[in-house]
This record gives structure tokens, C-alpha cells and sequence, in this order.
């Protein structure tokens, strides 16, 4: 089907963006360490910052769909398959809610912040609706990753995020 093609490469495209900005993390340290020994300043501080917002938000949703996110399934694993189904569409179903909300407010920062020209405190003085939008269109494509995992669940599919037998 077209459309879960679609969603799969947003997850995986999403994960590689966030594999880049560890790249990047690693790339501004070393740069940082190279700058002292030929005199210059370098200010990794606030660009790794900016880069760790946008490895952990961007790969929320490739981690969620892969099934890496921590869980408890004590319960779940204990419940009947009936019972099983109906709590994960409840947890999810919330996570949902939830995941919206937070999505909502973050673009909302980012506009006020875009509006406002908010710029970062440091020697970069990076307008902050750059790094901000990375962590709301995070939130967003794991709204849609809850979302269709939601769809999925309450037409009867098992979860993504089940772990699979080891062989």
C-alpha cells in the first residue's frame, strides 16, 4: 500500500535526520578540541545543544515504530488478547491526546518565537524558531506515527512496538 510505504519512509527519513545531528554533535566537539589548539574559540556548547534537541524530538518516531521505546508490558502480556488489544488502544489512544497537545504548543513557541526574533543567548545568536521547529515537526511525525499506530491497532493489527520472538 502506497500510504504505509509513505509513512514507513517518514519514520525512516525522520531517524536519519537524527543520525545526522549526532554526526553533528561529534563533528562541533571535535571542532571545539581542534579550534583550542590552533587559538580559536569555538563554541560547541549551544550547537550541540541545538543538535541533541534535534536527535532526541526527530527520532522519536523511527525509535517508537522499530519498537525501542522502553515499555512496560507486564500487564499486557498477563492479559488476555482481548483485554491486551483494549489497553494498548487506551494507552495509545492518550498518547495520541497528548502527543497533540504538546505538537500544538510547540509550533506555537515556534511562531512566537519567529514573531518575536528570539535569538539564543550565545556567541551564535541563532534565531530560536530554527531549533524549535526541528522539535515540533519531531512531535508531529510522532503524533503521526501514535496515530497510525492507533488506526492499526483498532482494525486488529498486532502493535508495532511488539516484540518479536528472537530466533
Amino acid at each position: 500500500m502506497i500510504t504505509r510505504r509513505l509513512l514507513d519512509g517518514l519514520y525512516l527519513w525522520s531517524g536519519y535526520l537524527a543520525a545526522i545531528c549526532l554526526v553533528s554533535i561529534a563533528i562541533t566537539i571535535v571542532l571545539q578540541v581542534a579550534g583550542r589548539f590552533v587559538g580559536l574559540t569555538i563554541d560547541s556548547t549551544e550547537s550541540a545543544g541545538f543538535f541533541l534537541a534535534g536527535a532526541t524530538f526527530l527520532g522519536l518516531a523511527h525509535t517508537f515504530r522499530q519498537g525501542d521505546h522502553i515499555r512496560v508490558t507486564l500487564v499486557t502480556r498477563l492479559a488476555s488478547k482481548r483485554l491486551s488489544r483494549i489497553l494498548n488502544l487506551w494507552a495509545v489512544g492518550v498518547s495520541v491526546l497528548l502527543l497533540a497537545y504538546m505538537t500544538y504548543w510547540a509550533f506555537d513557541l515556534v511562531y512566537f518565537s519567529y514573531k518575536f526574533n528570539d535569538i539564543s543567548p550565545g556567541l551564535l545568536a541563532v534565531p530560536f524558531w530554527i531549533p524549535r521547529s526541528v522539535m515540533a515537526i519531531g512531535l508531529l511525525v510522532l503524533t503521526v506515527a501514535l496515530i497510525d499506530e492507533l488506526v492499526s491497532i483498532f482494525r486488529g493489527q498486532e502493535p508495532s512496538y511488539t516484540p518479536k520472538p528472537i530466533i
